[in-house]
């Protein structure tokens, strides 16, 4: 590793800080307030400095901007509507990711239930209203009006540690467009649409989906871009293995 690279200073690491913590989940978009492809190339670029495990840098990503992204939205959200109209038709266009678990429990579901109805609530959505929660998820396959979408796909031979490789590579790309006044939406709901989706990207046989992303500048007036996620406490899900043990006897040998 260069020596430049190891006494490197980050001198405004407060930025860093403010990246990571204003860093949200975008569902509304200015769609017509367009993304420089300079600034696409250079989020990628920099993003790729990720760490992946033996430098395999598993990531593929397909860009999709003016036409071609009208086109995905306009696939499937007829494959959507299609399926809402005739539930037979569901395993010509759907398939079942793994994405999340098959069966939920606590704290997850407790968290995941918060977290809906949190945003249904800002939406003015309340609970039995199944159109409009439909119409709500079906906002995904527009990435929230973004006018950039982002298909991520992985060779289908790497193993699940490549998923690891790439969180974070996304996260990279998250933080990257906060540095540029952007946001992002990461969007497991463009994984049930693999089938519509890696034809038309022109992803090869050996690739599957793991996820799309909405990137673009943030709708500032919109409601449902003020939701708030709470976070767990520190001492919620870090444990210091032998800590009392250790500062004890650190303790000691000070005095």
């Amino acid at each position: 590793m260069p020596t430049s690279r190891v006494t490197a200073v980050v001198n405004d690491p407060d930025s860093v800080v403010s990246a990571i913590t204003n860093r949200l989940s975008c569902r509304a978009f200015e769609r017509d307030k367009p993304v420089d492809r300079s600034d696409i190339e250079e989020i990628l670029r920099v993003a790729s400095h990720a760490a992946s495990g033996t430098n395999t840098q598993p990531w593929k990503v397909y860009v999709l901007q003016g036409q071609p992204r009208d086109d995905l939205v306009d696939r499937v959200c007829a494959a959507d509507d299609a399926i809402h109209a005739d539930p037979s038709l569901a395993s010509l266009y759907r398939e079942q990711p793994d994405f999340y678990p098959e069966e939920w429990v606590s704290p997850y579901i407790d968290r995941r239930r918060q977290n809906g109805w949190s945003l249904y609530g800002l939406l003015g959505i309340a609970k039995g209203e199944k159109e409009k929660m439909r119409a709500q998820v079906q906002r995904n396959y527009r990435f929230f009006d973004a006018p950039v979408g982002l298909i991520f796909t992985v060779e289908r031979v790497m193993g699940r540690g490549a998923l690891l490789d790439y969180g974070m590579f996304m996260q990279n790309i998250m933080l990257l467009a906060r540095a540029r006044g952007m946001h992002t939406c990461p969007q497991a709901a463009w994984n049930y649409y693999a089938k519509v989706i890696l034809p038309f990207v022109g992803a090869g046989p050996d690739e599957q989906l793991v996820c799309g992303m909405a990137l673009g500048y943030a709708d500032q007036a919109a409601p449902v871009n003020t939701l708030q996620t709470p976070r767990e406490t520190v001492d919620t899900f870090a444990h210091w293995v032998g800590s009392a043990t250790v500062s004890s006897s650190r303790h000691e040998h000070s005095r």
